[in-house]
Order: structure tokens, then C-alpha cells, then sequence
């Protein structure tokens, strides 16, 4: 008799193995794929026909292997706020399923699975990595800071530690956006309150040390436990862990005189632990939209704190669902060519909204938009008058679906009679019909701040990050929409900064910041550091608003100049312009479209058209 392991949840068994010769069975009379209070066995004929009845008949056969279905409760369904959903979690915990042998994730259905499976094997993916083993981790480095993975880190529905490597520009912004605040005061109390893996805040505590107290946050057991191994793997201490971070060589890293990190880890809900606690930074970054925990953010956040806010909802934001756009962020919006920068005002408004229900206002620092994500990070300002300036800045948008031109409607209470007479084009008297649409509201003040983003270079040259360099110099261009290329990112970039009309002083080498960095209250006079006023906001010309591209609007049988040669001809005319991150064929100029268009236009060569070919070939044919 060949004796057969069973795993718990998995059975893989080659094909030629019958299944009357599971006599091992005699000696386990419970079911292994079944709850003991589902089904237990009184003999063994019972028992190899409950399995070959109910889990062996509806096998998923793949590599060579047979995949048994499980009705054990070890699906990771996240919770919901629905109560109908709530009250049937523990039935819903128990729905029969598959486990993928290739990644380990949990499918109910069979042609589900076999899907599933077809995707593994158009990418390659053939080889069976799941063992049934919690141990088998994969370990990724990053920024020096080493995390471990489970198998199924790729999949956000299916796993409790998702891990996105294509998220590392977005990794690398946000620390440099809280190393710079480390620059004005510390240490500071700073919250990651989604952490996964813990990847984030075991960087900002290994590279910022005793500049920052660190706090990681997750709701999942699972990912708290992740986040202490992942501390220990970095020889960081973990708050409320049972095992001290040692070497190499087992000693303890306290016998041997290292500097320890340490680092706050927690399992609670995001909104309870920023209703509980102030923060002087706070970072979010769920899987989707993040409007749920901006309430709970804004209530304790500390005077000139920095609230950083990353969503991942691109289908809502770049308008490929517009219903969900409207019940999340409350705003209408159509696709544009600019519609990177339609999306990250977008959530700019509705953080300016949260904020002004607590009483405060924003000054945003850097609004970023890319392909996976759209990040903006701003610094809140404390009081009612903040408030109300921040919510003047929330304005209706009157978009050309025609020609694309776009301008924001004036500030006031009067109802304009014919919106689209606002607009610079003549599209809507020369075109049949209704060719303008309002959009938003929409945050219409700056988006970036050329001072904090200087600072930011900086820091990114100085913990050698050069992923992020190219992009944090076009933005500080697009910031003041130059196309200068001389920046300064060394000493004299640390200086004191003008930013958005707040002066923020940076602490100096052997400064030390006093206890009253700690309380978050206002101060008076000469001592306080970090706040010396509020000036008004004199400083530099605003960057313009939007983008055209010039591609969107090349004229047809006519070739384009290059891009830098186009910058330079509109400059020539007296306009300013700049590259812009949102779109790489994308200028940003405060040109309105009728005179983009006219450089365009007058800079442009005629195409090698079909009658100079032709042409061409009658005089070709004379000549033989």
C-alpha cells in the first residue's frame, strides 16, 4: 500500500493513483478538507466515500496535479461595512473553494479556476510554488530595507500582504516628502496606516533613525505579523514584540552596541488610531480610494503637519467610471486630454473639503499623477480663515468637447445666463448644438510648491535615490514654469523657504528642536521655529492651469517641430511654458489655445503630399 500525504487544503496526486488506496484513512476517521463539526466519520468506508463523492469527483487537474476542493474556512474575505455582508461572514467564510497550486489564491468557482490557471500559463507561470507552506517567503530589497513576501503577494483580493512593485516611485516621493519635515522639526510622530508589509515605515524608520517615531498600522493579523518578522529581518525593535532583533551570528544587536530603530506596530482600523492620536505625519494609502479615512485624518493632525494621500482608483479618477467618480469624490467629470491633472485636482478638492470640515485649511505641496496612482501630499493649516480661503479655491470647470479649451469660472454667487461664453473659443456660435460641459468643482490654486520640492531634491540626492531625481526636476520646472535646467539641490537648498506664502525655517546643523515640536500648539513670538508668520501670498507668479498636447492638436498634413524646439518658439513669443509629468508630449504654457495653435501652425512644414508625388514620377518617367 503506498501511503499518500494529505495536505489540508491542497491534495495533489498523480493521475494514476487510484483512490480506493487511501487505507491510511482508517487511522484519521475525520475529513481533512472539512470542518470537524461538518463532517466526522464513524468508519472508513464512510470516509473514502464522503471524499471521493465530494472532493474527488470535482478535481482541477494542472501540471500533473489534481486539486481538490476544500471546505475548510481559510478564505481571506476583507470585512465589510455592510451589515447584510457582516451578519453572513461566517457562512461566506465557509464556501466551498479551490487553492491555486501555482499561487496559493483562493477561487470558488471550477471554470474560475481554470481560467485562472490558463492566465498562470500564458505568462509562463508553470511551475507549482505553493507548498502549503507559510514559511516560503520571498525576500525584496529596497531602499537597503529588506521585506519578506508571501507567494500570493501580487493578488490584493486574495491576500492580506499585498506588496506592489510598481509602487516604488510612489514609496520614494512620500519619504522624501517626510524627510523634508524632518528638516523643520523632530521627532516627529509619524502614522503608515495601511502597512502590508510594513515596507514603508520600516524605511522611514531605518533611514530617518531618531528623527522620526514611527507607527504601523493594519487591520489584518496576518500583516501585523508580517510587519514584526519584516522588523526583526532589519534589525529594527518592534513595539509590543516577543523577540529581540539579532545579527547574523544570533547575538543580540544591543550586545553589540547598534543603533536600534524602533517602531510602533499595531493591529487597529486606520480611522480609530487617528481619532485616538495626533500625528505630525500621516500617510494613506489603501487599496482604491482613500475619502473614507480623510475625516479622521484632518481631526488630529498637528499645525503644519503633512498629510500625504495616495489613490489607487485609477478607473474612477481618469473617468472610466464617471457614477463612481460622482458618489466617491462628488464631482463630474468627462474624459480630456488633460486628464491626469483633471484627476489629481480632483482629490485635491475633496481633501480640501475634509479639511474644512475640521476648521482647516491646505497648502499642497506636490500633486503627482501617474499610470498606477495619484499622490498628493499637503500641509495643513490650522483655523477657520484657512479654511475659507482653501474652500474660494474650489471652482467650477467649463470644458469645450469640441476643441478641448477649458477655463474656470469666476468666483461669485451670480448665475451666469450662457456658461460657454466664458470660454476663449467660438465653438459653441460656429458648431450646431451644446458644445460645452461644466466639470468639478475642481481645486483651482497651484498644485506643487517649488520650494518644498527643492528640499525634496535634496533629500533625494542625498539618500541616493535616483529613480525619482529625472521626475522630482521636471516637476520643480513645471512648478515654475520654466524650462530652466540649472537647479540647485545642495546646501544653500536647505535654507529657509518661502512656500505657498508660510515661511518655514529648517533646522540648522547642531540646532535641536525643544519640547513645544512635540504639542502641536500654536506659539508666539521669536521662539517659536518653525512657523514665523503668515505672509501673504506675494511670492512667485502661479504656474498655469492644465496642459494641451501637442499631438491633441497637431494640424493635419503638416509635420510638428520637435517638443524642445516648440517650447522654445512659444517662449520666443512671450509665453511661458514647461514641460509637464502628466503627459510627456504634454506643454504647459498660460498661452490660450487659439495662439498655441497659431505657433503651432506657423512653425509647421507641409507633408510630402500625393501630388508632388506624382509629379515626381511623370518627370521621373520622361527623363527614362
Amino acid at each position: 500500500e503506498k501511503k499518500i500525504d494529505l495536505h489540508p487544503r491542497l491534495v495533489t496526486l498523480p493521475p494514476s493513483i487510484q483512490f480506493h488506496s487511501f487505507e491510511f484513512l482508517i487511522f484519521q476517521p475525520s475529513c481533512p478538507l472539512c470542518p470537524e463539526e461538518k463532517f466526522k466519520a464513524c468508519y472508513s468506508h464512510k470516509l473514502r466515500r464522503h471524499l471521493q463523492n465530494l472532493h474527488w469527483k470535482v478535481y482541477v487537474e494542472f501540471e500533473g496535479q489534481r486539486m481538490c476542493i476544500c471546505h475548510l474556512p481559510c478564505r481571506n474575505l476583507k470585512p465589510s461595512l455592510s451589515g447584510d455582508q457582516v451578519r453572513n461572514e461566517t457562512h461566506k467564510l465557509h464556501v466551498a473553494h479551490y487553492h491555486c497550486v501555482v499561487c496559493s489564491v483562493t477561487i470558488a468557482r471550477k471554470t474560475d479556476m481554470i481560467s485562472h490557471l490558463k492566465r498562470h500559463v500564458n505568462k509562463g507561470e508553470t511551475e507549482a510554488s505553493y507548498s502549503g507552506n507559510s514559511d516560503a517567503y520571498e525576500i525584496m530589497k529596497e531602499l537597503g530595507t529588506n521585506v519578506q513576501l508571501l507567494p500570493n503577494h501580487t493578488t490584493p483580493q486574495k491576500s492580506d500582504t499585498y506588496f506592489n512593485r510598481k509602487m516604488k516611485t510612489n514609496r520614494q516621493l512620500v519619504f522624501c516628502s517626510l524627510a523634508v519635515l524632518a528638516e523643520e522639526r523632530n521627532p516627529l510622530e509619524c502614522l503608515d496606516a495601511f502597512g502590508a508589509t510594513g515596507i514603508m515605515g520600516l524605511q522611514w524608520a531605518k533611514h530617518l533613525r531618531n528623527a522620526v517615531k514611527v507607527t504601523i498600522t493594519d487591520i489584518s493579523d496576518t500583516c501585523v505579523k508580517m510587519i514584526k518578522e519584516n522588523c526583526e529581518l532589519n534589525h529594527i525593535r518592534a513595539e509590543g514584540g516577543s523577540r529581540v532583533p539579532r545579527g547574523p551570528d544570533g547575538t543580540s544587536s544591543e550586545a553589540k552596541g547598534v543603533s536600534i530603530a524602533t517602531v510602533e506596530v499595531a493591529k487597529m482600523d486606520a480611522n480609530v488610531i487617528m481619532h485616538l492620536r495626533p500625528f505630525d505625519y500621516i500617510h494613506l494609502d489603501p487599496y482604491g480610494t482613500a475619502v473614507n479615512y480623510l475625516d479622521a485624518a484632518f481631526r488630529n493632525i498637528r499645525n503644519l503637519g503633512i498629510i500625504s494621500v495616495t489613490s489607487t482608483d485609477t478607473g474612477s479618477l481618469y473617468s472610466k467610471s464617471p457614477n463612481v467618480t460622482l458618489r466617491h469624490y462628488g464631482c463630474h467629470i468627462v474624459r480630456t486630454e488633460y486628464y491626469k491633472e483633471l484627476a489629481a485636482r480632483m482629490v485635491v478638492a475633496t481633501v480640501a473639503r475634509a479639511a474644512a470640515r475640521c476648521n482647516k485649511g491646505i497648502e499642497v505641496l506636490l500633486a503627482v499623477a501617474l499610470e498606477h496612482f495619484v499622490l498628493v501630499v499637503v500641509r495643513v493649516l490650522r483655523g477657520p480663515t484657512q479654511a475659507d480661503e482653501s474652500a474660494k479655491k474650489l471652482r467650477k470647470l467649463v470644458h469645450c468637447q469640441w476643441c478641448e479649451e477649458r477655463v474656470f469660472l469666476k468666483q461669485g454667487n451670480m448665475v451666469d445666463v450662457s456658461p460657454p461664453d466664458t470660454l476663449p473659443c467660438n465653438c459653441h456660435g460656429s458648431l450646431p448644438g451644446k458644445t460645452a460641459v461644466q466639470l468639478g468643482p475642481l481645486w483651482c490654486g497651484p498644485l506643487f510648491n517649488t520650494g518644498f520640492l527643492r528640499r525634496m531634491l535634496s533629500a533625494a540626492v542625498q539618500h541616493s535615490m535616483d529613480d525619482i531625481q529625472p521626475l522630482v526636476k521636471t516637476l520643480i520646472c513645471e512648478s515654475e514654469c520654466t524650462t530652466l535646467k540649472s537647479l540647485v539641490h545642495g546646501p544653500s537648498a536647505l535654507t529657509n523657504q518661502v512656500e505657498c506664502g508660510v515661511v518655514i525655517k529648517t533646522l540648522q546643523s547642531g540646532e535641536e528642536s525643544g519640547p513645544a515640536d512635540q504639542s502641536g500648539k500654536r506659539k508666539t513670538g521669536e521662539e517659536s521655529g518653525n512657523v514665523v508668520k503668515k505672509l501673504k501670498s506675494d511670492a512667485s507668479l502661479e504656474h498655469p492651469s492644465f496642459y494641451y498636447s501637442i499631438h491633441r492638436h497637431s494640424i493635419k498634413g503638416m509635420n510638428m517641430p520637435k517638443l524642445n524646439k516648440f517650447l522654445q518658439y512659444l517662449t520666443e513669443a512671450g509665453f511661458r511654458v514647461s514641460r509637464t509629468h502628466f503627459d510627456p508630449t504634454g506643454v504647459r504654457t498660460d498661452a490660450t489655445l487659439e495662439q498655441f495653435k497659431s505657433v503651432l501652425t506657423k512653425y509647421s512644414v507641409p507633408t510630402y503630399t500625393n501630388a508632388t508625388a506624382t509629379q515626381t514620377s511623370v518627370s521621373m518617367q520622361k527623363t527614362v
